[in-house]
């Protein structure tokens, strides 16, 4: 089969190479691979994250259709569509226990510590599959971009009544915090320049210059219930800024950094929370299987897998304006 491999970090590094189709184990289910989302974590991976195995093929967020089965798999069958669930875990530490799987004491991300899914076919665990019916593109982005959004919106208990302020809101995890907020109940300000965004559920639209002023209008004074701040060091006085009594600020990317200076009175005089969240759980990608069927995606480009380190080029391009999907 087709993959895209890299032996030494760079982007200049990857190329096209033909590799044995893999075979499933009892358990496992080999998928052949129709649409990737690009994500950051796939360009840390490509870029020098230190991974396993070598040759390493990349790939954190993968939509495909099964295609082979082992002998003990009973959940899915051959031309199912599925998702996986990106998460190696092992089911026996406390935190699995818990149903936290993304936070495994023994595990891990698929493309780090696994080969990840920028090839023809790829070989998961039966239980690291969900089945779907949506269009491509949606699928492809529910692994990473909808369930990281949509985890962090369920640690903060957004509903309705609340005020979520999203930084990074035109972004891939960005569009689905807007959309999932909104169907949560939330009233919705995103912090962007993108006027779509009010077609996704956005309630008002702010920039960094004003975003202070326009939720303090929204809200009478109050400020925000919840600020999601997927960028990191850029958004942080700015989210604090907005952040209300009671207010939960919740952080799931550094995209321009992770260091930051801390004004803790502002914290403890506020009564305010900050919360840290990565990835999501099982249940959870199940869920978004069943009520984001009618979310929406603003797809920037989509690239051949031959293409894929100009995938990943673009991903920091400042002219790009919604995700960029890997058709395989």
């Amino acid at each position: 089969m087709k993959a895209i491999l890299f032996e030494k970090s760079g982007l200049e590094n990857l190329r096209v190479g033909e590799v044995k189709d893999p075979e499933p184990g009892s358990h496992d289910v080999v998928i052949r691979v129709k649409e990737s989302g690009v994500n950051p974590i796939d360009y840390f991976v490509v870029a020098g994250i230190p991974v396993k195995p070598m040759p390493h093929i990349p790939g954190a967020e993968v939509y495909g259709e099964v295609e082979k089965v082992g002998d003990h798999v009973k959940t899915v069958k051959s031309g199912d569509k599925v998702v996986v669930y990106n998460r190696v875990f092992d089911g026996n530490c406390d935190m699995c226990l818990r149903g936290d799987e993304m936070l495994c004491r023994n595990g891990g991300i698929m493309s780090l510590v696994t080969q990840g899914g920028w090839a023809e076919k790829m070989v998961v665990p039966e239980k690291n599959l969900v089945k779907v019916n949506l269009n491509s593109a949606l699928a492809a982005s529910l692994p990473v971009a909808a369930l990281t959004s949509y985890h962090a919106l369920k640690e903060t208990e957004v509903g309705v009544g609340k005020t979520v302020v999203v930084f990074g809101a035109s972004g891939n995890t960005g569009m689905f915090a807007v959309q999932l907020a909104k169907k949560m109940g939330a009233k919705v300000i995103a912090v962007s320049r993108k006027s779509w965004l009010k077609e996704f559920g956005a309630d008002e639209i702010a920039d960094f210059s004003n975003v202070k002023e326009v939720v303090e209008k929204a809200t009478n004074g109050r400020m925000a219930d919840v600020v999601i701040n997927s960028l990191g060091t850029s958004a942080w006085d700015a989210s604090m800024s907005v952040l209300g009594r009671r207010g939960k600020l919740v952080i799931f990317g550094t995209l321009t950094g992770a260091e930051v200076k801390v004004n803790l009175s502002a914290i403890y005089s506020a009564h305010a929370q900050i919360v840290g969240t990565t990835g999501g759980t099982r249940a959870e990608l199940a869920e978004l299987a069943e009520i984001c069927s009618d979310c929406k995606v603003k797809v920037h480009r989509e690239y051949p897998l031959e293409e894929a380190a100009e995938a990943l080029r673009e991903l920091n391009s400042g002219g790009r304006d919604g995700r960029i999907m890997l058709k395989i």
